[in-house]
């Protein structure tokens, strides 16, 4: 274990995204830079990097130059190994895009305005987002102190550098994401705390459905303006979209005239379903055309002033249908919506420019204060049915968010219907096993020939069988029928492989071996029982784990100043359960753990989560550099006479940090 002292990482963020393999072959090629060039500087690199795999081949040395000179102001400062893992996973990316998705190696990144060579942020976008966090969490005890936030200035960034705002803009897009006991809220955070924060909303974003691919907690600390842009935008966008699904507003079946075509409707993104609601109601006007973009469609106002109309036509103004200039349209719109009591999001102008982002915010507030919809609500059994199993729903919804993860070019918006083409399948399971997939009998989507997709999915199928999956008696053509069951099953076992897979490509831990379930169990009682608890699981439905105080002691056995026991509870009853259930999850993801289950998957004991559960604490804890773990978790010891901080959480000291 000694040898691996000199590859310690301390961000976490950082640790996942490499391999022991790949950190050892990475600071290998930064120590030879750096004796070449004695004190190696953020200068030095867009030449020393051109012998990296990838950035080497397909990025220029001037091309190198400008996109570290758009992250760094200050070229001059020495490059420690973290800032040039930093500084390889920029440069990776920008190649990685412009290389395309036939890309097979193992780093991918999502293809996004995040990742671009310009970083321009709209300061109209700016402005709206900060309106919005005034209206939304200008109460909150913690950030009252600092709001409202004045648009014009960068205040924004400033106050998002300790992770409290953007923790607490989570909550308000879906509330309980994180137990807000578990955000480090003092006045003045150390450097570790900070990182705490950040990892906490990152892992929390990603756990609400935010692409937060190629973002680390570093860009948030030194206020990267247009990452952390980046990510309110999406943050806000869920808020706004949250009720445009048959869960939370069953009268969209008002939008659909079948059974079957509420099973299309259930699978559409929230976008398109806010487009169909859009053009549901303006077929009642005298508008004759159908919007079909939040951009191009809406730039001159009128589908606008027939919608306001429609909804709410005690607040019109009939000489709105009369003007002919879209500027003095415009404004008579917002005039309309100010009646209604809906929040702007926007000028008049940014309708003009058809700005996407805007206008489908301000569309969506439109629909979430007066969609015009019958509160009589049509008794449809496809919807009755399909609502009832909260299981699968759990579980679509747990595996959806995992998919997504990957920063895959597609999103994923239903599991059920996404996949049903097999490509973002073999896409994942690249990701999981890279060089597994045959791409060249691979068909890229959009794909209009049925017996394509089921090519694509024998295929899918073919290699489940090769990493042995159980796959009796199923056929590409059941995953292209959208089986409920068989995705479920099939994406368990993908997902379980991975984690598997992430476990014993730790081979410094593992030496090589297969890791099992029964390891896994092995290792968390260990743990517990090392750290001097008497506290034990069975298995993985072990029924006993419903009031989460193994879990807690899981947590507290690999880092000791993590669990602040003064706010657990005995877990009685079964509000107590749900709020031990809310502490470890955001505890677990505080420290760096990826995971994507809900309360309810722990106080059910839902053995499929509870598995991810332990395997990603137990993960991260591999991860840690020997000289990092506490004493009293490690594998050798058999007894301790620590004890654990009550008030760790609340604590300053970094001695036992993670980082």
């Amino acid at each position: 274990m000694a040898g691996y002292v000199g590859i310690f990482v301390s961000d976490p963020w950082l640790q996942n995204q490499f391999t022991q393999v790949e950190l050892r072959s990475l600071k290998s090629q930064f120590l030879s830079i750096r004796r070449e060039t004695g004190k190696l500087a953020l200068g030095d690199l867009p030449s020393k990097m051109s012998r990296l795999k990838v950035i080497g081949e397909i990025l220029s040395e001037e091309e190198r130059e400008l996109i570290i000179q758009d992250f760094y102001q200050n070229i001059d400062e020495e490059v420690d190994f973290e800032s040039f893992l930093r500084v390889y996973l920029k440069l990776q990316a920008q190649a990685t895009s412009r290389r395309g998705s036939g890309a097979k190696d193992s780093f991918s990144f999502l293809k996004a305005a995040t990742t671009t060579l310009l970083h321009t942020i709209s300061e109209s976008e700016k402005s709206s987002y900060v309106s919005h966090i005034n209206n939304y969490l200008k109460d909150d005890e913690f950030l009252k102190k600092y709001l409202p936030i004045d648009p014009s200035t960068n205040d924004l960034f400033e106050i998002a550098k300790d992770g409290v705002l953007l923790c607490k803009l989570i909550n308000v897009a879906v509330p309980g994401t994180i137990d807000e006991r578990a955000i480090n809220t003092k006045r003045i955070l150390n450097p570790w705390e900070r990182n705490e924060n950040h990892t906490l909303c990152l892992n929390s974003a990603k756990a609400i459905g935010c692409t937060v691919v190629n973002i680390g907690t570093q860009d948030f600390i030194e206020g990267r303006r247009h990452l952390v842009l980046g990510v309110i935008s999406q943050i806000i966008k869920i808020q706004l979209l949250a009720d445009l699904n048959l869960k939370k507003t069953p009268q969209l079946v008002e939008l659909v005239d079948d059974s079957k075509d509420v099973e299309e409707l259930m699978s559409l993104p929230p976008e398109k379903i806010l487009l169909r609601w859009m053009n549901f109601q303006l077929k009642k006007s005298e508008y004759k055309k159908t919007v079909t973009n939040f951009s191009s469609d809406v730039k001159d106002a009128e589908a606008y002033a027939y919608l306001l109309n429609v909804l709410a036509p005690e607040h019109g103004d009939k000489s709105i249908f009369t003007v002919r200039d879209y500027l003095e349209r415009a404004k008579l719109v917002l005039q309309h919506a100010d009646k209604m009591g809906c929040k702007r999001y926007l000028t008049a102008k940014d309708i003009l420019e058809g700005s996407p982002n805007l206008n489908l915010a301000f569309v969506a507030h439109i629909f979430q204060h007066r969609n015009g919809l019958s509160t009589q609500t049509k008794q449809v059994s496809f919807l009755d049915t399909s609502l009832e199993d909260n299981q699968v729903s759990r579980e679509e919804r747990a595996f959806r968010l995992w998919i997504n993860n990957f920063g895959h070019s597609t999103y994923i918006n239903n599991v059920f219907e996404d996949l049903r083409n097999g490509w973002v399948l073999l896409e994942t399971l690249d990701k999981v096993s890279p060089g597994i997939v045959n791409w060249k009998i691979a068909n890229k989507p959009p794909i209009k020939m049925p017996f394509k997709k089921v090519e694509n999915c024998n295929q899918v199928v073919k290699i489940g069988k090769q990493l042995k999956f159980s796959l009796v008696n199923v056929a590409g053509n059941d995953i292209v029928q959208g089986n409920k069951k068989l995705i479920l099953a099939y994406l368990w076992q993908l997902m379980r492989f991975n984690i598997l897979q992430l476990l014993k490509n730790l081979r410094y831990h593992s030496h090589g071996k297969e890791i099992t379930d029964a390891h896994i169990l092995e290792w968390a009682n260990t743990k517990v029982r090392n750290s001097g608890s008497q506290s034990r699981m069975d298995s993985f439905k072990d029924k006993s784990l419903s009031d989460g105080i193994f879990f807690l002691e899981l947590l507290s056995a690999v880092q000791p100043r993590v669990v602040n026991w003064s706010l657990v509870t005995k877990g009685s009853t079964d509000e107590e359960k749900t709020m031990n259930a809310s502490y470890i999850i955001s505890i677990a993801r505080k420290l760096g753990c990826s995971i994507f289950l809900l309360p309810e998957d722990i106080t059910e004991v839902n053995q499929k989560m509870i598995l991810t559960l332990t395997a990603s604490i137990m993960y991260w804890f591999m991860k840690q550099p020997t000289d990092d773990r506490p004493s009293v978790a490690s594998d050798s010891d058999t007894s301790s006479n620590s004890t654990t901080d009550d008030s760790a959480s609340d604590s300053s000291s970094t001695d036992n940090g993670i980082l």
